[in-house]
């Protein structure tokens, strides 16, 4: 099994880890044979496929049920996306990395949509940390550009003090989904008191284009199963109009995806 400092030693600026987002042992298996050295959940398509919505909708175990079963599946590394934490951030990650993972997102946004406020929100990623123990990977991601926290030429200064707070408490990086302007980024990566991670869109910049800002995490989030779920409905759609399945070539058969896992 892999262990969380293999997975820590991933995280370099230069060559920062690539992470497409599974939501099941099967999205995990087919990502990994595809060549990602590792693997990270994404907590809204685990609830999608699980039949619930984003946002907390589903409980710790059986978030940890499927981390597990990734786990058991494949032999890279597994980060776990655990929103904020299921009531017990500590309790939470203790599960997580029982099941196996090696590093967990933890994010700062409240169900009512405002950030917790920094100083709370260290001392829930110092519980991360010591319920983790040495060497796991704690992404805490902070939602200031996300959500537009404030006014947008303050959020860089927000994201800044967020940094340094969760750098005391002892986060490995700081992830910032929704800053994707290459300069802003550059200079985040540049004043930040930890390494940067962000979160990549189809329609964004290319991985050469973020990997010379210096992060040193790039996830692909919920785009994997959009994916997914929009090729199943676009061939839907397809064969109930016109009879033809042209939208389910080239992909790959049968053989090619049941050879990929073992018994």
């Amino acid at each position: 099994m892999t262990t969380p400092s293999e997975f820590a030693a991933l995280h370099r600026p230069g060559t920062p880890v690539v992470l497409p987002n599974a939501w099941d042992a099967a999205s995990a298996v087919l990502i990994a044979a595809a060549g990602a050295p590792a693997v990270a959940t994404s907590s809204a398509a685990v609830a999608w496929a699980l039949g619930r919505p984003d946002g907390e909708h589903l409980t710790r175990d059986e978030v940890v049920a499927v981390v597990a079963r990734i786990v058991a599946a494949v032999d890279v590394p597994v980060s776990a996306d655990i929103e904020a934490g299921y009531g017990d951030v500590a309790a939470t990650v203790v599960a997580v990395a029982g099941a196996g993972a090696v590093g967990v997102n933890l994010e700062d946004s409240q169900p009512d949509g405002t950030l917790y406020p920094v100083e709370q929100q260290a001392e829930r990623v110092a519980a991360a940390r010591a319920a983790g123990g040495e060497g796991f990977v704690v992404n805490a991601r902070t939602d200031v550009y996300l959500r537009g926290i404030g006014e947008p030429e303050g959020r860089a200064a927000e994201v800044l003090r967020r940094a340094e707070a969760f750098a005391a408490a002892g986060a490995s990086c700081l992830f910032v989904p929704g800053l994707l302007h290459l300069p802003t980024l550059t200079d985040l990566v540049r004043r930040s008191a930890l390494p940067i991670s962000v979160l990549a869109e189809p329609a964004g910049p290319s991985i050469a284009e973020l990997t010379a800002t210096g992060v040193v995490r790039i996830s692909l989030g919920t785009a994997l199963a959009e994916a997914a779920y929009g090729q199943a409905v676009a061939a839907t759609r397809e064969l109930f109009a016109t009879g033809t399945m042209k939208q389910l070539q080239g992909y790959a058969g049968y053989g090619e995806v049941d050879s990929s896992f073992r018994p």
